[in-house]
């Protein structure tokens, strides 16, 4: 699933919508106060022409006051009992939604957090906040409001069907005559709503993810003056958007005078026949005013369901954006088996898990991605606890593929990649992820405090701990420094901060979790050298006694490692200490004399 799928239907999807009002159901308690106090609504709406008729038939054409106090009080009882309907309803609903809103958007979360990288590698940040924002709310309130809406339409719909052919059937065939051209022309026009609703929520996810670029580049697009361009292809997202929209919107403006002229037309035939029969004796005016206040109010609630039908048309492809967002499924999942004794990432059994030693072992391992590109080959590889092993080469070699499958955010085409002698995929996610660390060459901070990152993947530690961690990965110094320690904030994105100091503390982070295997991935190409010499002091205390892969650019980074890898195109070319390698005089001495030699100028 991607951002790019389309959702070609032009009918409203049923299944979809019934898997959203399962989530209404999960408080069934609230949503059959709610039906209940529906039905007393519309029952009380379709009772008051009966009140009318009774008050014409008898005190009109009877001429008489008898028994008006207590017609009176039943009336007024009517308007409180339905007033408290329209209360209850309305705080009911309310809730609903807020209720609804937060099961949907707690269950895409999660789902998100189960997902594989390889979805994240295909589906863009804006795609997703459309669908956990916008799209979200407008179907909780949907399935809270209008299906709530549709519900008493319905119940008053069938009600008024029942009185009318009850009082006089052929009469009341005559006024429901329009109905199957009504019928007709909500296909018709439902059709054509949908799909330019659809070209609607598909533009707006690409002008979602226009502003996200937008602000994530805006250094970028100024420093390259590309303001007017960028405005024009901006303009074009929305320019698109407006179109659709309009359309969808002239279709609707078509579709509601067409029911109310058809209503008009419906009570104009009951006022002819029905008029015709009370002058003919054989129908009470009572009775014909009853007829004129149903047939007036019958095309209220079909207007309404017409509306709101409208509107599940326009929601449709943001319900089957977000069913299709929860009904992802991993790449990497875990068998049944797997789960049965370790347990699922949401709810591990911690107690099972064995410890990890941290042998690392590749056995004729085979990748590529889903874009076909093959990236290892029959790759073999064995590290033993404790080693530090670098791996260089050329941009797109496959080293962070390497380190990616080591970590099982990925797993082979082929082969099988071994931790402690057993082939990871017998083993959980979380028991391996628990004991990673893995730092990014992208640093990445949440929002909050300096203090709170750190402790983000262990949040029970303690201060001591966390002052600990900064120190052993030389972080305490600046962080000390800043103008309220460990409790400044540090801004969307640790924006407040420099990316040498922002990868100091994402070192701190993992050294923190104390991990079993180490995994480095570029994490000193993005800042300065006195910065980078502080993360090789540390990566000196810390390496020590764990299994450590180290992807690096910087060749000076990986001197002393244990083994260092040279990789091109997924293979071992060249395999050997610091010293072995530049003694063969190889790639590698190539590589490393050639970078030493650009530095130093």
């Amino acid at each position: 699933m991607n951002e790019h799928k389309e959702y070609q239907s032009d009918k409203v999807d049923l299944r979809v919508w019934r898997r959203l009002i399962a989530y209404a159901m999960r408080r069934p308690r609230r949503v059959a106060g709610l039906g209940a106090t529906l039905l007393v609504v519309s029952a009380i709406d379709i009772l008051y022409p009966q009140l009318t008729r009774f008050a014409i038939d008898h005190f009109v054409e009877g001429h008489t006051a008898q028994g008006l106090g207590w017609f009176a009080l039943l009336y007024v009882a009517c308007v409180a009992v339905q007033g408290a309907g329209v209360f209850f309803f309305v705080r009911g609903a309310g809730r609903l939604e807020m209720d609804i809103c937060y099961d949907i958007r707690q269950d895409a979360f999660t789902r998100l957090q189960q997902l594989s990288f390889s979805f994240y590698d295909t589906t863009s940040v804006g795609w997703l906040m459309a669908r956990m924002g916008s799209d979200v709310a407008r179907l909780a309130e949907m399935i809270a409001w209008s299906l709530v809406d549709l519900c008493w339409s319905g119940f008053f719909v069938v009600g008024i069907v029942a009185v009318l052919l009850s009082m006089d059937f052929a009469l009341g065939l005559l006024v429901l005559s329009v109905t199957p051209l009504l019928a007709v022309l909500c296909v018709f026009f439902q059709r054509r709503i949908l799909r330019q609703q659809r070209l609607v929520r598909a533009a707006n996810s690409r002008i979602t993810g226009a502003f996200n670029e937008g602000i994530m580049g805006a250094v970028t697009t100024k420093t390259l003056v590309r303001e007017d361009a960028s405005c024009e292809e901006f303009y074009a997202l929305t320019g698109g958007m407006r179109r659709a929209a309009i359309r969808a919107a002239l279709w609707s403006a078509l579709f509601m005078p067409i029911v109310v002229n058809l209503g008009s037309l419906s009570t104009a035939l009951a006022l002819s026949a029905g008029g015709k029969m009370v002058l003919a004796g054989t129908l009470g005016l009572g009775t014909l005013s009853a007829f004129l206040s149903y047939a007036t109010q019958l095309f209220d609630p079909i207007q309404q369901l017409a509306n709101i039908l409208a509107e599940m048309q326009a929601a449709q492809a943001s319900a089957e954006r977000v069913i299709d967002l929860i009904d992802t499924q991993p790449d990497i999942t875990d068998s049944p088996e797997v789960e049965a004794v370790y347990g699922t990432t949401l709810a591990p059994r911690r107690e099972n898990w064995p410890a990890i030693t941290g042998r690392v072992e590749f056995r004729d391992v085979g990748f590529c991605y889903k874009t076909g590109e093959r990236v290892l080959e029959h790759f073999d590889l064995t590290v033993e606890p404790d080693q530090t092993i670098a791996l260089v080469g050329e941009t797109g070699a496959g080293k962070s593929t390497i380190v990616n499958l080591v970590c099982r955010f990925y797993e082979p085409t082929e082969g099988a990649v071994l931790i402690d002698g057993a082939d990871y995929r017998t083993r959980s996610q979380l028991w391996l992820h628990s004991a990673l660390g893995y730092v990014l060459q992208t640093p990445h901070l949440f929002s909050g405090t300096v203090a709170d990152n750190i402790r983000f993947g262990k949040p029970d530690a303690s201060m001591d701990e966390v002052r600990r961690a900064a120190a052993l990965a030389c972080a305490a110094p600046f962080i000390e420094k800043l103008e309220h320690g460990y409790d400044t904030e540090v801004g969307e994105g640790g924006g407040r901060l420099s990316t040498g100091q922002k990868q100091l503390i994402c070192f701190a982070r993992v050294l923190l979790a104390d991990p079993r295997i180490f995994v480095l991935d570029e994490a000193t190409s993005s800042i300065d050298t006195e910065t980078e010499q502080l993360i090789q002091t540390a990566i000196g205390k810390v390496l020590k006694g764990r299994t450590s892969f180290v992807v690096a650019h910087r060749l000076s980074t990986v001197r002393t490692a244990d083994r260092i890898l040279l990789i091109d195109k997924g293979r071992i070319v060249e395999d050997g200490t610091h010293e072995q390698l530049m003694a063969k005089k190889g790639r590698y001495y190539r590589l490393y004399t050639h970078q030493y030699r650009n530095e130093a100028f």
